[in-house]
């Protein structure tokens, strides 16, 4: 029976196939233990039709291998296709993210030489669910989907993480100061969650003054827990002031299945030139190699990489003159590292990565918690309507005449600003109508009482287009309040 742990493969498109044929020697002449299964994924197979990208084969791969090296791939445009690297987290619970963003100072250049924070960012959630629909002629709208259960394990994984690897802080990044109820309840898991770790400073930045941060002062950060679109873009800001985005490699996460990938994309308009850098997936690889149990063979690697940009052996991507001494392509560049396996940095730290493996992110614990008492008080209905020059009092003033027992008009907003009663007119106004309906006091409604308000809406000529019920919680408000309510 085969020692050889077996991973699933794929080359991907672009620049993908160059970049992995070079991990892969590297891989094989440092004496990796794997055997790979090769399946096609991207841009040829959304050209036979199929919309996800990937075949039903590739997953059978994917549930037995339980682990996944991944070239980048192509997304044709328009079509109706969706992105497979989502596609892919999501479908097999990737739902952590890890991207390792270190300087390898002086010999890639950068303002920040002591820099070495990890990014963990929630991998299925947020924007990224991709609900999208469009409601008017003119407005567009993307679901922001946050979960406390996907908030706490992304919270947690965090925090283990920081204790595993030694690391000293976990700072969160939200937009709460906006978005009080979505992000801030991420905000809120992120507090409940440190007050186990009392061992680990714990902070929060706002994600604008936060990513402000990482391009000026990032030797500041340690590990840093966002959302998924946060994580995404900030992950690529810390990746490039340290050097290069073409040297980040990230891990993808979840309690049976991990994917392993570099950070940037295809490239296409480079493919086939012999000059892109493999260093990204090659450091998504050696991540690999410790989540299966071979961190000897990851610190081999890693270590004879590093003697690779000490000798000034580089890509054309990172290659400076007076810093590097010798400009190479992708197969001269992984030969490089081929030739100084053994070898350890004489002014970098050599790497060390945690013994045993890491396979699969575990059963991280969620907190037992006993459901709210859910109060149905009011709902905002949406209005497509764009008559009377759009003038919030002409909608405002007919909607008065609705009355379903006592359920009523309350307020109108337009692109979540109050325009009725009482409205600016210097708001400007679109064809999209949030139309909130509340009883006097607030009292407990039923559902009757919002067909009855849906039926009272259409028979005044009104396109309804959604409806969105207000709820409490525990006696605590469920949606938030007008922009000048």
């Amino acid at each position: 029976m085969s020692s050889k742990r077996k991973i699933t493969v794929a080359y991907g498109d672009g620049i993908g196939p160059e970049i992995m044929n070079a991990t892969l020697s590297i891989l094989e002449a440092a004496g990796a233990a794997i055997e790979t299964d090769v399946i096609e994924i991207g841009e040829k197979v959304y050209l036979k039709g199929i919309s996800a990208g990937i075949e039903p084969r590739a997953w059978d791969s994917l549930r037995e291998t339980k682990v996944f090296l991944k070239s980048p791939i192509t997304t044709p445009q328009g079509g109706g296709f969706k992105s497979l690297n989502v596609t892919t987290r999501k479908t097999l619970g990737l739902y952590a993210n890890v991207r390792p963003c270190k300087a390898f100072a002086p010999y890639i250049r950068t303002h920040f030489p002591k820099t070495d924070l990890v990014i963990i960012r929630e991998n299925e959630e947020d924007l990224y669910a991709g609900i999208e629909h469009r409601q008017t002629d003119e407005v567009y709208q993307c679901l922001k989907l946050i979960t406390r259960p996907g908030s706490e394990k992304i919270v947690r994984y965090a925090f283990e993480y920081a204790r595993k690897y030694n690391r000293k802080k976990v700072t969160c990044m939200t937009k709460d100061n906006i978005m009080k109820l979505a992000d801030g309840l991420f905000h809120k898991v992120f507090n409940e969650v440190a007050k186990e770790y009392p061992d680990i400073e714990a902070d929060h930045k706002i994600i604008d003054i936060g990513t402000a941060l990482i391009a000026d002062r990032p030797e500041m950060f340690d590990v840093i827990v966002t959302l998924n679109l946060y994580g995404d873009i900030i992950s690529d800001v810390a990746a490039q002031v340290t050097g290069s985005v073409g040297l980040g490699g990230s891990s993808n996460v979840g309690e049976d299945v991990a994917m392993f990938e570099a950070i940037h994309g295809s490239a296409p308009d480079i493919a086939g030139m012999d000059i892109a850098n493999p260093s990204g997936l090659l450091n998504g690889a050696i991540m690999m190699l410790v989540h299966i149990g071979q961190p000897d063979v990851a610190e081999k690697i890693s270590n004879a990489w590093m003697k690779t940009l000490e000798d000034g052996i580089h890509t054309g991507d990172i290659f400076h003159e007076g810093n590097s001494k010798k400009k190479v392509g992708t197969q001269e560049f992984a030969q490089a590292v081929i030739e100084r396996l053994g070898q350890k940095p004489q002014n970098m730290a050599p790497a060390s990565f945690a013994k045993g493996g890491d396979e699969g992110a575990g059963d991280l614990r969620l907190t037992k918690r006993e459901p709210s008492k859910k109060e149905l008080i009011g709902v905002d209905v949406f209005i497509d309507w764009k008559e009377g020059q759009r003038d919030p009092n002409i909608i405002g003033d007919r909607l008065r005449q609705v009355n379903a027992d006592g359920l009523k008009l309350r307020l109108i907003t337009n692109r979540g600003v109050k325009v009725y009663p009482d409205g600016m007119k210097e708001t400007f106004c679109s064809d999209h109508w949030r139309v909130r309906f509340l009883t006097a006091d607030e009292s407990a409604i039923t559902h009757l009482q919002i067909i009855e308000v849906l039926k009272q809406v259409m028979e005044l000529g009104f396109d309804f287009i959604k409806t969105e019920h207000l709820y409490l919680f525990n006696g605590e408000r469920g949606f938030s309040l007008a922009q000048g309510e």
